[in-house]
C-alpha cells in the first residue's frame, strides 16, 4: 500500500505546499512541522525552479527568492532526512521535469525513496509522457502522482485508471494562485475519477479560505493549498510558521 493513502484515512485530507527555502530552509523546516501540528495530513515540498510554468506570481515570487538564497536540490534533500526525524505524514515533491532531468532521473527518485519521499507531482510532465518517469519510480516505489485539468475531457478516464498516489485535481484553468470563486464543474470531474479508480483524489488551484476548502473537501477526498500559504511566508518571513500553523488549523477544522 501507498503510503500516501495513509492521508486519507481519516476523513477529508488538507494538503499545504510549501517552496522549500522560502526565507530560509530553517524557516521551511519549521513551516512543515507547524503545519503537522496544525492537521496537515500530506506535506507538498516545492524544490524551486527558475521557470515554474504552472505557478501564479506568488509561488514564482517563492521560487525565486529561494534560489536567490542558494537553495539546491541536495540541500533540499537535506531538508528533507532532518524533517523526517520526526515528521511522520507523507511528503510529496512537486517540481519540474528538467530538475529531475538535470539531477538524473534515477539518482533523484532513488534519493527521494531513501529519505522518505512518497510521491512526486510534475506539473509541466504530459500524461502522454510519462513513461520518463514511471518505470523509475515504480523501480524505487516512488508514487508518480497525476494531474487532471478541467480539459483533461475524454483523457480523464484514461489518467484515473492508471493513477498512483493520490490524483491532484486542478480546479481552474490557468496558473496557481488564490481565486474569488472557483466555476468549473469539479463534481463531474470527480464522477468520472471514482468511476475509473478506488486511488483518493484531492483538488488544488485557487483555494484560499475555509468556505472553499470545506466545499472542494465536500466534492472530493481533500484540499490543497498553496499561495495562500505562500502569502503568509511573504508577509511575516521568519515568523511565518506560527501564522502557518494557526492557518493550517482553521482550514483543517473546516474540512473535518
Amino acid at each position: 500500500m501507498s503510503n500516501i493513502k495513509k492521508a486519507f484515512e481519516n476523513g477529508k485530507a488538507f494538503i499545504p505546499f510549501i517552496t522549500c527555502g522560502d526565507p530560509d530552509l530553517e524557516t521551511t523546516a519549521k513551516a512543515v512541522r507547524a503545519a503537522v501540528k496544525g492537521g496537515a495530513d500530506l506535506i507538498e515540498l516545492g524544490i524551486p525552479f527558475s521557470d515554474p510554468t504552472a505557478e501564479g506570481p506568488v509561488i514564482q515570487g517563492a521560487n525565486i527568492r529561494a534560489l536567490r538564497g542558494g537553495v539546491t536540490t541536495d540541500k533540499v534533500f537535506e531538508l528533507v532526512k532532518e524533517l523526517r526525524r520526526d515528521v511522520t505524514v507523507p511528503m510529496v515533491f512537486m517540481t519540474y521535469a528538467n530538475v529531475v532531468f538535470s539531477y538524473g532521473s534515477e539518482k533523484f527518485i532513488s534519493t527521494c525513496k531513501e529519505i522518505g519521499i512518497d510521491g512526486l507531482i510534475i506539473p509541466d510532465l504530459p500524461f502522454e509522457e510519462k513513461d520518463e518517469f514511471q518505470p523509475v519510480c515504480d523501480k524505487y516505489g516512488v508514487d508518480l502522482i497525476s494531474l487532471i485539468a478541467p480539459t483533461s475531457h475524454e483523457r480523464i478516464s484514461m489518467i484515473a485508471k492508471q493513477a498512483q498516489g493520490f490524483i491532484y485535481v486542478v480546479s481552474s484553468l490557468g496558473v496557481t494562485g488564490t481565486r474569488s470563486e472557483i466555476t468549473t464543474d469539479l463534481g463531474a470531474i470527480v464522477d468520472v475519477i471514482r468511476k475509473n479508480t478506488d486511488v483518493p483524489c484531492a483538488i488544488g488551484f485557487g483555494i484560499s479560505t475555509p468556505e472553499q476548502a470545506k466545499k472542494m473537501a465536500a466534492l472530493s477526498d481533500g484540499a490543497i493549498v498553496g499561495s495562500a500559504i505562500i502569502k503568509i511566508l511573504e508577509k511575516y518571513g521568519k515568523d511565518a510558521p506560527e501564522h502557518i500553523g494557526e492557518y493550517v488549523k482553521s482550514m483543517k477544522d473546516a474540512i473535518r
